[in-house]
């Protein structure tokens, strides 16, 4: 699970490369955040929550990849997810 999210971050790095430079940096700034709130925010031991993080990356960098897209946004999800045990 670890090599999806680590491929996950690098696949939003490289669609990143392929936006203007003023909307790359910006793309950056939120992927780097958003990965780094969620490792200190997330328990590793809650599979269930992670698995739903990564389909949700991935969509969002299916839509990121898309030519007429030129940004991206991040949303807060209920921290009582993040902390649950499965």
């Amino acid at each position: 699970m670890q090599r999806q999210v680590l491929s996950l971050y690098r696949g939003f790095l490289r669609a990143a490369r392929s936006k203007p430079t003023e909307d790359r940096r910006q793309i950056e700034s939120i992927v780097s955040a958003e990965f780094r709130q969620n490792s200190k925010q997330v328990d590793r031991k809650n599979f269930l929550y992670i698995e739903y993080l990564l389909r949700r990356g991935k969509k969002q960098l299916d839509q990121l990849k898309s030519p007429d897209t030129i940004g991206l946004s991040s949303c807060n999800v209920s921290s009582s997810k993040k902390n649950a045990e499965t």
